[in-house]
């Protein structure tokens, strides 16, 4: 406590503190007690921001207490996986106090998941979201080519990545020309140079297929091929993609987004290429089916031919006309005994007509004693009221017409 005195050495009111003093010995004393400057942390997060700048800011909490932290931008950008509200890490802090607002919080300058390693978790939260937006579903892939001309290799151009594609494909399929864009496949500069590798096959389109890849190691050395954007070129590409990364336990996110995932780089060739040998033997093998079936067939014609020329038709083709000639004459005989029946029914018809014909022929009745009387202009006289006295009429008779004048005409009462 600080004293203050007055001329004649008395004591007086105790000299008072300012609020940064305050703050300020508070600050020495918790950045002197080493214990406070250089310990972790098990906690869960809450209240996260992820500012503009780069810095973190969130709190750190358990089932009683919470404290503040932040993580500048210098150590946040070595942070792989995504920090959440609820997630429970293990971080390496010192305490602070911020002059300023009073007020003490942690200053974070690592920080990894509790129970799973930081590249694991930052590894399955890319999958997670990636997979939700499907980047890996099976409809957006497309085939690999059977025979390509041309094959696009991403990779190291010194790894022996390289040098196992390069000997499998040509081994396999000599006659495919191998195009390699040289990059970077681990560390920070790498997810751009590939990218970069992707971007210009797409641009030239001077592949048919795209292998991309490197040997094994640890999760840390396949970290490139888990980048986000790489992933999204991968997807974008419209050329067909072969991963081809580490061995066969290891998988990537280039993996899942591919269009086919090979289980190392060897493999990868392998799915580019087919096996020329094994074509070589495929087109001997077909080759060989096609003479037998082609003899097959001429022997089969051959005897057909053989046996047509042996046949009784081939020696005495007019034979071949005994049958339709028979069947001519019948057909012939069936026509001229129709048209006989057609002929003498209408025979028979018209008989029957010309008797009722005959029947109502005038000539007819005036052979039997009849006579028809016609008038001086012509016309028939059915009534005595038709014709005058002293009128010339015209008698017809069967054997001609006989000429006559009315003398007088007496009518039926």
């Amino acid at each position: 406590m600080r004293f203050c005195f007055d001329d004649n050495g008395n004591e007086i009111m105790p000299k008072p503190y300012t609020v940064t003093e305050i703050n300020e010995n508070i600050k020495s004393l918790i950045e002197e007690e080493m214990m406070l400057q250089d310990f972790y942390i098990q906690a869960e997060v809450s209240n996260f921001k992820n500012h503009s700048s780069g810095h973190l800011y969130f709190t750190l909490k358990d089932q009683f207490s919470e404290i503040r932290a932040v993580m500048f931008k210098t150590y946040a950008r070595g942070v792989k996986f995504q920090i959440e509200n609820g997630l429970k890490v293990i971080a390496h802090a010192r305490v602070g106090v911020y002059l300023q607002a009073g007020s003490y919080q942690l200053y974070v300058d690592s920080i990894q998941p509790d129970g799973i390693g930081g590249l694991h978790l930052a590894y399955e939260q890319l999958k997670e979201k990636l997979s939700k937006e499907g980047l890996f579903d099976e409809s957006h892939k497309m085939a690999i080519p059977k025979y390509p001309e041309k094959i696009g290799i991403i990779t190291s151009p010194t790894g022996a990545a390289v040098r196992d594609i390069i000997n499998v494909a040509t081994r396999r399929y000599p006659v495919a020309k191998l195009v390699i864009f040289p990059s970077l496949v681990q560390g920070e500069g790498a997810p751009n140079e590939l990218i970069k590798g992707i971007e210009y096959f797409n641009i030239e389109k001077s592949v048919d297929v795209i292998i991309i890849g490197r040997g094994g190691g640890s999760i840390e050395d396949l970290w490139a091929f888990n980048n986000e954007n790489l992933a999204r070129a991968i997807y974008k590409s419209k050329i067909p993609v072969i991963s081809g990364v580490g061995h066969e336990i290891d998988f990537t996110i280039c993996d899942f987004v591919a269009d086919k995932r090979a289980a190392t780089p060897s493999a990868a060739a392998e799915l580019a290429t087919p096996n020329l040998a094994e074509l070589l033997g495929t087109m001997s093998n077909n080759k060989y089916r096609l003479h037998s079936a082609m003899l097959s067939y001429l022997n089969e014609y051959k005897s057909r031919l053989e046996s047509l020329a042996n046949s009784a038709v081939i020696k005495h083709p007019l034979r071949m006309l005994d049958g339709p000639k028979m069947r001519m004459i019948s057909y012939s005989n069936s026509l001229k005994n129709a048209f006989n029946e057609i002929i003498s029914n209408k025979k028979m018809d018209f008989s029957k007509i010309n008797s009722k014909l005959f029947a109502l022929n005038p000539m007819a009745v005036l052979s039997r004693g009849y006579s028809y009387v016609l008038d001086s202009q012509g016309r028939i006289v059915k009534s005595v009221d038709d014709i005058e006295n002293d009128e010339k009429i015209s008698i017809h008779v069967q054997n001609g017409t006989i000429n006559a004048k009315v003398i007088s005409k007496e009518g039926k009462k």
